[in-house]
């Protein structure tokens, strides 16, 4: 999927839970928008989102308002962002990856949730039925077991005599586990040796790197994180 068709399939998601009942003519919509990362990391997909709304009918300072809360990699700030939106009685909260939705998820069971490419949403307990999502949660994933052992199988062709992978994960990311685990399986089916190098941060980068120099490490394979 492209980013314009994520986008727009996002965008579509988002303006069912706006519309929903009858509304006050000229009422202001609220928006708040959660993510692990940080604003200046993707602006040209949290503008791809504003173009999308303006699409639907939706522009910011005229009829919606978006709140940003960005954890700048930080994923313990999550819940405290998520309990801020609440408080602020947001009419839909857009969270994306898996982190932040799970902990918007903790934070209310009544305001709608879109999640924006959240990874495994049944197995990291988002929702129980990925066809026919529960509760107050619905939107996209982007997980592909397929995707994690052809980077491994790329790494093989690239270098043939790569014997050792270093796998750098972030351990406070519950979808990092899951991609971890493809990728032991993947490793062993290629014939390859999996060292974990777990972080929880930035801060655990220079530490985590020499552990995979330390470990004579061929190559790193790097699971998709905000803080990696």
């Amino acid at each position: 999927m492209d980013r314009r068709a994520f986008v727009t399939g996002l965008g579509t998601m988002l303006a069912a839970p706006l519309s929903v009942g009858a509304q006050p003519a000229g009422k202001q919509y609220r928006i708040g928008l959660l993510s692990q990362g940080s604003a200046s990391g993707s602006p040209h997909i949290v503008e791809a989102f504003r173009e999308q709304l303006r699409d639907l009918g939706y522009v910011e300072g005229k009829n919606i308002v978006i709140e940003y809360r960005f954890a700048e990699g930080k994923a313990e700030r999550l819940p405290e962002l998520a309990a801020d939106l609440v408080q602020l009685k947001v009419d839909v909260i857009v969270a994306s990856g898996t982190p932040a939705p799970l902990a918007a998820k903790d934070a209310t069971r009544t305001i709608p949730i879109v999640m924006a490419a959240a990874g495994d949403p049944v197995g990291t307990g988002l929702v129980t039925n990925l066809g026919r999502p529960e509760g107050n949660i619905t939107g996209l994933s982007n997980l592909s077991e397929e995707l994690t052992s052809k980077r491994l199988q790329l790494v093989k062709d690239v270098v043939p005599r790569v014997f050792r992978v270093a796998v750098l994960w972030n351990v406070r990311n519950p979808i990092s586990m899951v991609v971890f685990r493809q990728a032991e399986a993947a490793a062993r089916a290629l014939g390859l040796q999996v060292q974990s190098i777990e972080v929880r941060g930035p801060d655990d980068f220079d530490k985590a790197l020499a552990a995979a120099v330390s470990g004579r490490a061929s190559t790193l394979f790097v699971v998709d994180d905000p803080s990696c």
